[in-house]
């Protein structure tokens, strides 16, 4: 009888005990990776830079954005940092309450075209049959028609849009290739055995969708966030430089908006354009290194050449 017991191979420890779920990156491990890697910590660092500055632009604007109680066209000095616009306005102010601007319309439009490329794009690669035709038939009118002349158009029927509507119009036009990406990532993972032990659970198709695979979109969700925000802070910035929007209202393309009109380039007065064209293009560089690490998260290859340098500086 010992015998046979000794003879009785033991199971595994290590053997799984039912269908391997591959397991979603948390905030820690984002936040993590995040900072494990060099251009994606200069590029958090940066773009934490802008959002504090827009957060407390009352504090740091050292005057109202809008006061033309200055000398027109000064330039940078030590009470106009950015020098003065032909209106006799401060431009530092302005490129502060800019960034507020800029950034709400930019990170709110790529929030709402996310969340519009989930639901459609989730729900058809999940659905399947005639919900995904429908959905996808919706997906590919909005991929043919161009963008930007698409926003022109609308923008034409509405005179002097504030940068909200702008916003919302950018973030209800800019889903469709996000949803090509989600409506592919959910027809593979639809086919996953974590997938089928949640139905033969008996779990709704929105719990599902919802609980199991989502979460391990993660990281394609948080790509597809910064490159939505950087298309609609360049859509919004766009839009403001061609006058189709509330010239009044300050932000990024406005500036440039009234530093075309005001000849800037043309008189040399390049402290009116510089400032928001390259808080344009510092903004849109931190997104972009930003997203290294979100590469890093979706491939495990990336994840390990960190560690095997380290690893050969020790050695």
């Amino acid at each position: 009888m010992a015998q046979q017991t000794l003879n009785t191979p033991l199971a595994s420890p290590t053997a799984p005990a039912g269908p391997v779920r591959r397991r979603p990156p948390g905030i820690r491990r984002m936040a993590a990776v995040m900072f494990s890697n060099r251009k994606s910590t200069v590029g958090v660092i940066l773009f934490l830079f802008f959002v504090l500055m827009a957060i407390f632009a009352p504090f740091i604007a050292p005057y109202p954005p809008n006061s033309t109680a200055f000398t027109a066209n000064l330039p940078p000095s030590g009470a106009h940092l950015f020098g003065t616009t032909a209106q006799g306005q401060d431009i530092f102010s302005q490129f502060i309450y800019g960034a507020r601007t800029t950034l709400e319309v930019g990170i709110g439009a790529g929030l709402l075209a996310t969340v519009l490329s989930l639901l459609i794009g989730v729900t058809g690669g999940y659905e399947g049959g005639w919900v995904d035709t429908v959905l996808n038939f919706l997906s590919n009118i909005f991929l043919v028609l161009p963008g930007l002349a698409l926003l022109i158009l609308i923008e034409s029927y509405v005179h002097q849009s504030s940068p909200e509507f702008n916003g919302l119009v950018i973030g209800l036009t800019g889903w469709a290739w996000g949803a090509r990406v989600f409506r592919a990532q959910t027809m593979s993972l639809a086919q996953r055995d974590f997938v089928t032990a949640a139905k033969l659970s008996g779990a709704s198709d929105l719990r599902i969708m919802v609980t199991e695979i989502m979460p391990n979109m993660t990281s394609i969700i948080a790509s597809n966030i910064m490159y939505a925000c950087l298309a609609a802070i360049l859509a919004e910035s766009g839009l403001a430089f061609l006058g189709l929007e509330n010239v009044n209202s300050v932000s990024w393309g406005t500036m440039l908006y009234w530093s075309s009109q005001g000849d800037a380039m043309l008189t040399g007065a390049w402290w009116w354009f510089v400032p928001p064209g390259l808080g344009i293009a510092l903004v849109g560089l931190s997104l972009v290194l930003m997203n290294y690490a979100m590469d890093q998260l979706t491939n495990p290859r990336l994840r390990e050449l960190p560690r095997r340098e380290r690893r050969m500086r020790h050695e």
